[in-house]
């Protein structure tokens, strides 16, 4: 088993601390992927009457934009809800459903963080590292990081700092609405994780693979 993947799984705050500063060296900032013929979207939530975690994948043709397959699968949940330690719950559904895939796609759209997290670790740079897949972190708010607010208009962005280190962009995906929080996950750099991001979001405010991806993981209902 891959070192990346503790056995047990970190039940404490301590436990995944550590995993987060031994693990987070191996994210890579730069790009380093293969063509895209097959993109998925991975969103998680939590299901407080059973305690289960729902992870669901969109798997989509990057071109058409069409859901070529989904995934939707529950898992108890064995970590506590701590802010910015939100992917110990998370990622052990998402890397299970994502293994149901005939074949790993070609890049991850994570909804949460990437490199915008206090320890420079979040769900997209985790589950990234987990997995080996190249991942871009979409997020709908912010974690840290200061920015300046982004022009009106899809594709206005503006770079967000933290601790005087470049974290990630604010980025307008639509005309006058709030800006999604890009950062690097895992094998992608953050100017192509903002152009990619824009050619996945040609209409709404969130890209087209995690809106069918939202949709799926609440389907159970």
């Amino acid at each position: 088993m891959d070192d990346a993947i503790p056995d047990p799984w970190p039940t404490t705050e301590a436990e995944a601390r550590a995993v987060q500063e031994r693990l987070r060296g191996r994210v890579v900032t730069h790009d380093d992927f293969s063509p895209l013929h097959r993109i998925a979207a991975v969103d998680a939530h939590y299901s407080e009457s059973d305690r289960l975690t729902w992870a669901a994948v969109a798997e989509i043709d990057p071109r058409t934009l069409e859901l070529t397959r989904s995934i939707l699968l529950a898992q108890a949940t064995t970590f506590p809800y701590v802010p910015g330690f939100l992917s110990f719950r998370e990622v052990p559904a998402m890397s299970a459903a994502l293994a149901l895939l005939p074949e790993p796609p070609d890049l991850l759209l994570v909804d949460g963080q990437g490199l915008a997290h206090p320890r420079r670790f979040g769900l997209a740079c985790h589950l990234g590292v987990v997995t080996g897949l190249p991942a871009i972190g979409i997020a709908k708010s912010r974690l840290v990081g200061r920015y300046d607010e982004p022009g009106r208009e899809r594709g206005s962005s503006s770079p967000m700092f933290h601790r005087r280190e470049l974290i990630g962009v604010a980025l307008r995906t639509r005309d006058g609405t709030n800006p999604l929080f890009i950062s690097v996950g895992h094998r992608v750099s953050l100017p192509t994780a903002v152009d990619l991001v824009l050619r996945f979001t040609p209409k709404w405010r969130l890209p087209e693979p995690i809106r069918l991806a939202d949709a799926i993981s609440r389907m159970h209902h």
